[in-house]
């Protein structure tokens, strides 16, 4: 048995691309996109006739919208390879716009509808943001699933949960990046390796909180730097990874003892753990006190917003 293998035993195995050719030989459940992983598959030779057919068919209509359209076209062909659901951002540019989220939201849902997609197949990723996490809360209690992504703390993930939502992505490369570039010389990689690695110790509290506490939130671990960080998730829901280490995961096999189940709700249940509410106020005092949760959702969102620039200029360029 293989580490792919193996972890498929305790988690969903998620697929975190735009590049559908790349789904069928992994067998992922579910897939997840985002601008740049769109804007990286666009710029291969073997997509770029679907993003110019997308451009023409729908030139007179506004430039949102087009990107858009361009998004669920690159959703449908992966539903058309994965069993599960696949996972649509909202331009992050609208990451502080309850309002306007969930226009956009529901207009991606449209779209996917007419392609003859059910609802249940399509996750909405929002920012989780203030704004984003009420505009998630109103979209579900309109049958619309989300996927809170940029995620890098506790509080976060609490105001989520409170929210409904149906499932988080919390990020574990990039919390992982933040704290060895804190550390400088003085970082142990042997040392910060496995269950003391600062993603995954994140992504285990809000686990052990979810599962404390009964929430049905999904909880699928995501922006994995190693496969030891993946490895040491084995049990959370959902894991969302890049073709890359899936591979790496399908070449290696199990070496005795076999794979440990990391994350178990029973453990969870087991914690001595205190409920947290959060209202507005108190959320934005617990992100603004957290420097690498407040540093790394920004720049997120503005990496997001560039790469966004990037896809409506090859656009422009597509319809010239």
């Amino acid at each position: 048995m293989n580490q792919l293998e193996a972890l498929k035993q305790f988690t969903t195995v998620v697929a975190d691309t735009g590049d559908f050719h790349q789904l069928a030989q992994f067998q992922p459940q579910d897939a997840t996109t985002n601008p740049s992983l769109i804007l990286k598959a666009v710029q291969k030779p073997e997509y770029a006739p679907l993003m110019r057919a997308t451009v023409t068919q729908f030139r007179d209509r506004s430039q949102d919208e087009i990107m858009d359209r361009i998004l669920v076209r690159f959703g449908c062909e992966i539903l058309n390879t994965i069993p599960g659901r696949v996972s649509t951002e909202v331009d992050a540019r609208l990451s502080f716009d309850t309002n306007a989220t969930i226009t956009r939201a529901e207009r991606l849902i449209e779209l996917y509808q007419a392609a003859g997609v059910h609802t249940d197949r399509v996750l909405i990723k929002i920012a989780a943001t203030w704004e984003g996490i009420e505009a998630a809360r109103i979209l579900e209690q309109r049958g619309i699933h989300t996927n809170l992504t940029l995620l890098f703390s506790f509080c976060q993930a609490v105001a989520c949960g409170q929210a409904k939502v149906q499932l988080i992505s919390p990020f574990v490369g990039r919390i992982y990046d933040w704290y060895k570039k804190q550390a400088g010389a003085q970082w142990d990689e042997s040392v910060m390796a496995g269950a003391n690695d600062p993603g995954v110790r994140s992504v285990t509290q809000i686990y052990h909180y979810y599962k404390h506490f009964e929430i049905a939130t999904e909880v699928m671990g995501a922006s994995f730097r190693n496969t030891g960080q993946i490895l040491a998730l084995a049990g959370c829901d959902l894991l969302t990874i890049a073709p890359e280490l899936l591979a790496q995961l399908s070449s290696q096999d199990i070496a005795p003892p076999p794979l440990a189940h990391a994350l178990n709700p029973q453990t969870a249940k087991e914690q001595s753990l205190e409920r947290v509410l959060y209202d507005q106020s108190s959320f934005r005092f617990a992100l603004n006190e957290d420097a690498m949760a407040t540093e790394k959702l920004a720049e997120g969102i503005r990496a997001f917003a560039v790469d966004t620039r990037k896809l409506e200029v090859l656009m422009r360029q597509a319809a010239a």
